[in-house]
């Protein structure tokens, strides 16, 4: 890898990381403010936790040998990453440890949105710590490392092409997706749900978020093409205008049902957007990335309304987000792609080869996060006291709040010259 490249990776990997804590204030202003701190707290720790686990055994799961025909990979060289640092291109290597590790941190945080409000910290850091090694681990190396969703014979024999994913639909949203609507199906939903209102707290925190969101993204999807080429450029093109149009796609639905079309509409649309076009940012031109867009919006704003008809609190919308807009992205490519693709020649292989590899992401994060939310479950427990989580669970599981007036009454210090010089603290108890 040459420096130019080099120095490409090393942002890309720097956007990608910043997504996180976009994510935490995408995230913590659409819960009360009463839990706000907790929500933000869920991705931060999880830069921490999957982070170290990346390093000490997460890369050699990931990047190492087929074991099990490609279920996951395994090299004893890449534990605490000795081999790479004594390795032929120490360089080139170091980032892609470094790139891969943020990708791998912020899908466990994309899950936290799902169980917003109502899980303890505690269980969150050994769930995160669980999943990631015997979930999202095996996933990546299938699709991305020659696994069993990557290599020319994946299926029945090389009868269909190995399916398509640059950055992450079926790795990244699918994936978190369906482990987001598996938890919230065991832990069940928060006091008050669908009888009260739940409004997100602030709005700017989640535009920004959003905005964050969409500036790391370029890192995300242009990054993945390893280097300062052709494919980078026109990734960063279909992330741009895939997105916008997501985001207008989701206002028209907005507008036509609801009668507003309002911010917080803005910044999903913009997230959706993004989701679909992760796994197709190579895959179609930008006129097909357009379409995409709309396609994904419209359908993504339609879908976050699914967990009022069947019940399940999805509390920030993942499924509705991620789950189906890696769903549309990733079986769009066998309609869209400019290679293979139904609707440019390119018959139906591909198509069913999307579908198939989506099919199998579904399946296998499913059970796997089923199986570790149960453990998690009967062991530690998932959910705060009734009491904690009416109150807000800043306070009592972090020893804070975000906004003084959530203590129940505050102490406010005058902060005037003549006190200062005095000496004095002249304080007044305010309710909230």
């Amino acid at each position: 890898m040459d420096s130019g490249n080099a120095a490409w990776m090393l942002v890309s990997a720097s956007l990608v990381l910043l997504m996180t804590p976009g994510l935490a204030f995408f995230y913590g202003g659409m819960v009360r403010g009463k839990s706000v701190l907790n929500m933000m707290m869920m991705s931060f720790a999880a830069m921490g936790v999957v982070g170290i686990i990346w390093v000490l055994w997460g890369y050699a799961m990931v990047a190492g040998d087929n074991v099990a025909g490609g279920l996951f990979g395994w090299s004893s060289d890449y534990l605490g990453l000795s081999g790479i640092m004594n390795g032929e291109d120490p360089l080139t290597d170091l980032i892609t440890v470094g790139f891969q590790v943020t990708f791998a941190i912020i899908t466990v945080a994309l899950i936290s949105g799902a169980i917003a409000e109502r899980v303890k910290f505690s269980a969150w850091l050994v769930f995160a710590a669980i999943w990631v090694t015997f979930v999202y681990f095996p996933l990546a190396h299938m699709v991305w490392f020659g696994g069993l969703l990557f290599g020319e014979e994946w299926f029945l024999g090389g009868s269909l092409p190995a399916p398509i994913d640059f950055a992450g639909g079926t790795v990244v949203h699918i994936n978190a997706g369906v482990a987001a609507l598996a938890v919230v199906l065991l832990i069940g939903k928060r006091k008050g749900f669908g009888k009260e209102p739940m409004k997100p707290h602030n709005l700017p925190f989640v535009m920004l978020g959003a905005a964050l969101l969409w500036f790391g993204w370029f890192g995300f999807n242009a990054g993945s093409a390893f280097g300062a080429n052709e494919t980078a450029a026109l990734a960063w093109l279909n992330t741009t205008v895939c997105t916008g149009a997501a985001l207008l796609g989701w206002l028209v639905v907005e507008k036509i049902r609801d009668g507003h079309a309002t911010s917080l509409g803005a910044a999903s649309g913009i997230v959706a957007g993004l989701v679909a076009i992760t796994p197709a940012a190579a895959a179609v031109n930008p006129v097909g990335a357009i379409i995409l867009g709309v396609v994904a919006g419209a359908l993504c704003a339609l879908a976050v309304g699914l967990k009022y008809r069947f019940g399940y609190d999805d509390s920030l919308d993942v499924v509705g987000v991620h789950l189906v807009g890696g769903l549309v992205g990733t079986v769009a490519i066998g309609f869209l792609a400019t290679e293979g693709g139904l609707f440019f020649g390119g018959g139906a292989d591909q198509l069913v080869a999307q579908v198939v590899a989506a099919a199998f992401a579904i399946v296998f994060s499913l059970v796997l996060t089923f199986v570790i939310a149960a453990l998690v479950k009967v062991t530690i427990g998932w959910r705060v006291p009734e009491d904690v989580e009416v109150a807000g669970i800043d306070l009592a599981e972090h020893g804070e709040t975000a906004y003084e007036t959530l203590g129940g009454t505050r102490t406010r210090q005058a902060e005037t010259p003549v006190a200062a010089a005095r000496g004095t603290d002249s304080t007044t108890e305010v309710k909230a």
